[in-house]
């Protein structure tokens, strides 16, 4: 199931997310996030912009959120996306589903163009991106260092 993130789901959402943090170059932050930490966010979050999650056996398995791309006025109708399945889960299509709907609900808002920023190399984020029907439109080179070493960000593009 499909639904609106909350605030309370914040602890679930931290568990799939702080493997994530600590062990891979997928995020560039590097501490674990808490639950209230998390909660903030998802408030912050949805106060302009969809939060979804998506439900395995009744417990959050999965999210996916949009947030402003710029501060700049200009840039209003533009988001940056983020999807993140518990890692036990990959893999089933359930990102795919999820983010979607997670599309579906910014077209609905407006959104013109959402960007997805890919630390590489990550094979599974680029696929699902591009099955999703956005486009590569360039590569940061060693931008971000995590565990040890350099890592580039490619950015993807789809136009509502």
């Amino acid at each position: 199931m499909i639904r609106a993130a909350k605030p309370s789901d914040a602890q679930a959402i931290a568990n799939i997310y702080n493997p994530y943090v600590v062990a891979t170059t997928i995020t560039f932050e590097e501490t674990a996030v808490s639950a209230e930490e998390m909660a903030a966010r998802i408030e912050s979050v949805t106060a302009e912009f969809p939060w979804l999650v998506w439900e395995h056996e009744g417990l959050v398995a999965a999210y996916a959120y949009a947030t402003q791309w710029k501060a700049r006025a200009a840039y209003r109708q533009t988001v940056e996306s983020a999807i993140y399945v518990d890692r036990s889960l990959s893999g089933q299509g359930a990102g795919r589903r999820l983010y979607g709907a997670l599309l579906a609900d910014l077209q609905m808002q407006g959104i013109h163009a959402v960007l997805g920023g890919i630390a590489l190399p990550n094979e599974p984020s680029v696929k699902l991106h591009e099955r999703l029907g956005f486009e590569k439109v360039g590569q940061l080179h060693e931008v971000g260092w995590k565990l040890g070493r350099w890592v580039d960000v490619g950015y993807w593009e789809k136009r509502l």
